[in-house]
């Protein structure tokens, strides 16, 4: 009995540190997971703090910068009101700067009457004695007040047929290549007339021009 008593004690014994080295390990293994736990939330932790570090830097940059600006701009603009606020002196005038800028209005005044002068005597063609010159061409188409009517009157007399068969577009086409050749000259010699005037002018010029076949037709017949 006394042997049995033995061997079941050193049994006990040993289950008993079976167990307890069992426990050890079950305390290890439990407080490595915690650690491990305790690194992970760590890990994220720092990294939560890491974001928010970089987030305040970046306000913290934002914010330098947007002062920056305004001071920059509170400097410029403190800049464009002294420059307004600076009353610039006049510039000293002498004797002779205003002896010359009168004679340099005066001899403006001048050459401006001569220009004036020398218009006012350019020969102008009273509309009445144009009207009158008008009517005074030679056979029927002196009665013409327009080269359609000179046409007209042309065609319906007797030596029309002695001239050419189509005298209205002679007469036409000469009286145009008249006006194109005279009319740019007229509006040099009097640059102050009205197109209708001119056109008075020309055609004045055009009932003595060797060019107007009414005259050739004149020319003709004495």
């Amino acid at each position: 009995m006394g042997k049995k008593l033995t061997e079941n004690t050193k049994a006990v014994a040993a289950r008993a540190r079976k167990a307890e080295t069992k426990a050890e390990e079950n305390v290890k293994k439990q407080k490595a997971k915690e650690d491990a736990k305790w690194v992970d939330e760590d890990k994220a932790l720092q990294k939560k703090q890491q974001r928010k570090e970089e987030e305040e830097r970046k306000r913290l940059e934002a914010l330098q910068r947007k002062q920056e600006l305004k001071a920059a701009y509170e400097e410029d603009m403190n800049k464009a009101a002294a420059s307004k606020g600076k009353v610039q002196a006049p510039p000293k005038v002498t004797q002779a700067a205003i002896h010359a800028q009168k004679e340099a209005e005066k001899k403006a005044q001048e050459e401006e009457d001569r220009i004036r002068a020398a218009q006012a005597q350019k020969i102008e063609v009273p509309t009445a004695e144009i009207e009158e010159n008008m009517n005074r061409l030679d056979l029927d188409a002196l009665q013409a007040r327009n080269v359609d009517e000179a046409i007209k009157a042309l065609s319906s007399s007797g030596g029309a047929a002695a001239i050419d068969k189509h005298p209205e577009k002679r007469l036409r086409s000469a009286y145009t290549t008249f006006e194109e050749t005279r009319l740019p000259q007229l509006k040099i010699d009097h640059p102050t007339f009205r197109l209708s005037q001119l056109r008075q002018i020309l055609k004045k010029e055009w009932q003595k021009s060797p060019e107007n076949p009414l005259n050739q037709r004149s020319l003709h017949m004495t």
